[in-house]
């Protein structure tokens, strides 16, 4: 392919995405933004992925149960409530997740399809995953439900986070007989599922289900200056001349491939390490390998899944940690790896301050040894570009905006079933 020709992408268009039932994703729409799905029903799956914030919070990394507030402004709670560790991730956007082409989530690619456990789908609650969930995206709905620091809250605060201590499955039935309780999602779930002729057939399957119709349908973009150049509309200059870098010189579609720019493989960026970390039973140190927590392979260490870029201009901060808080800073540590994570300082990182967790936010970087490890794990090679080249690279990043990306289907809705709080 000459330097600068058009890459191979088709047009997406509705077709490309999973069916969505609308009275499904109506009921997925409140249950999204209800907190009577978590343990102590103070937080909703958008209070981290709000409408407000592109669907993510504006956050490196999280503040989950306890906090309050929304986006960058969340706070870490007070007193007995208040939070005791932060999203050992930064909260992954959701747009496109209805694209039929996914077939891996989360940044460690933990839930895939699959008939390992004969549910569907290879995922960490393996055959404890309920029967009759209808996507990837009902499936990982399900997920932060169970998760302590996220939405279950902490030991003997609640049934849920109580459950959970002896397996994700025990807390699920709990969480379905609360919505379903609820006569007006019960008398909805009838309506809007065949199956159920009565609010006692709900199960989490079907709450899963329709958090799933919300997502897929809720957030969906094509309709980016780029998708326009697709059919023949031209770019603006700068990005014209960033579209000719991304896709040859600067090598960004070696893994940011396809319609969704995602290769929905597991690559090692080196990026800067803090935070509490994804640690395993048997880790000494908060530290995140990645990939490998998920295979056991000691071959995808420190490896994390392609994002796709679609949107990404409205998703701050970058990488699987959110290290960086800019594209510009994002694409110069691909540029230089090594002397970007030299350089890095904490103050770069989104981070609400929270004082008694400040030693544990820094603590990994102490660890020399796996300071080393981190930085031996490197895929991306160095590469020189100028500051007008890289400018040129924002300025395409930024054509990957859909038009409507800010004018979603549904949004947030004013109020929800169980009468608690909207986010």
């Amino acid at each position: 392919m000459a330097l600068g020709a058009a890459p191979a992408t088709a047009q997406i268009t509705q077709d490309d995405y999973i069916p969505a039932d609308p009275a499904q994703a109506r009921i997925g729409q409140l249950l999204f933004y209800d907190k009577v799905l978590s343990g102590n029903r103070n937080i909703s799956c958008g209070t981290c992925h709000h409408h407000d914030h592109a669907g993510t919070d504006g956050l490196s990394l999280g503040i989950g149960e306890g906090g309050v507030g929304v986006g960058p402004e969340r706070t870490p709670g007070t007193g007995a409530d208040r939070i005791v560790k932060r999203i050992p991730r930064n909260a992954p956007s959701l747009w496109n997740l209805g694209h039929k082409d996914v077939r891996v989530l989360f940044h460690d690619g933990r839930l895939t399809r699959g008939d390992q456990y004969d549910n569907g789908f290879n995922s960490p609650a393996e055959e404890w995953l309920p029967p009759g969930l209808d996507n990837l995206t009902a499936a990982q709905a399900l997920f932060p439900l169970t998760a302590q620091f996220e939405m279950a809250g902490n030991p003997r605060e609640n049934e849920i986070a109580g459950a959970i201590h002896d397996r994700p499955d025990t807390a699920w039935p709990i969480i379905a007989k609360r919505v379903r309780t609820i006569p007006a999602y019960g008398d909805m779930f009838v309506q809007a599922f065949d199956h159920i002729e009565e609010p006692a057939d709900v199960t989490i399957a079907d709450i899963g289900n329709a958090l799933g119709a919300f997502i897929n349908s809720e957030w969906r973009s094509y309709d980016s200056p780029y998708d326009a150049w697709l059919q023949g509309v031209p770019l603006p200059d700068a990005a014209e001349r960033g579209r000719k870098l991304f896709f040859e010189q600067a090598r960004c579609a070696a893994c940011h491939a396809g319609p969704l720019f995602t290769d929905q493989q597991f690559h090692a960026l080196g990026l800067p390490a803090f935070g509490p970390g994804r640690t395993r039973t048997w880790d000494p140190m908060p530290r995140d390998v990645g990939r490998m927590g998920k295979s056991n392979d000691i071959a995808d260490a420190y490896r994390f899944r392609t994002p796709s870029l679609r949107n990404v201009a409205l998703t701050a901060p970058y990488g699987h940690n959110g290290a960086y808080p800019t594209l510009d800073a994002m694409i110069r540590h691909h540029l230089d790896p090594a002397g970007a994570r030299a350089a890095w300082t904490i103050e770069m990182a989104n981070l609400p301050d929270v004082p008694w967790l400040a030693a544990a936010d820094v603590a990994i970087r102490s660890d020399r040894l796996e300071m080393d490890r981190q930085a031996a794990q490197i895929d991306i090679r160095p590469m020189q570009l100028s500051d007008a080249e890289v400018a040129d690279l924002v300025a395409f990043l930024e054509a990957l905006t859909g038009e409507t990306a800010l004018t979603r289907p549904l949004g947030r809705p004013d109020t929800v079933p169980s009468g608690l709080p909207v986010d």
